[in-house]
């Protein structure tokens, strides 16, 4: 399910020196596999589970907005976007 065009932002990961744009539930799990991979924090793999089992526009609404405070509060996400 893609992201209406309004609502598409970018997400750094650490040390990585180019935006990821996230674009659909999609994006976002396969960006948060990644962060999972390289940080091993077990509050993220919490989040990826969360994001791989969404399968409803409720679930997948909730899922994505746990995944843009989980940016911001790492600083990860650009203010602007919340």
């Amino acid at each position: 399910m893609t992201i209406p065009f309004t609502q598409h932002f970018d997400a750094w990961l650490p040390d990585v020196a180019a935006p990821v744009r996230i674009t659909s539930i999609y994006d976002a799990q396969v960006f948060t596999r990644r962060w999972v991979i390289r940080d091993k924090d077990p509050t993220l793999k919490i989040l990826l589970r969360k994001l791989e089992r969404a399968n409803s526009a409720a679930l997948i609404e909730e899922a994505m907005a746990s995944f843009k405070l989980a940016l911001s509060a790492r600083a990860l996400l650009p203010a602007a976007v919340l």
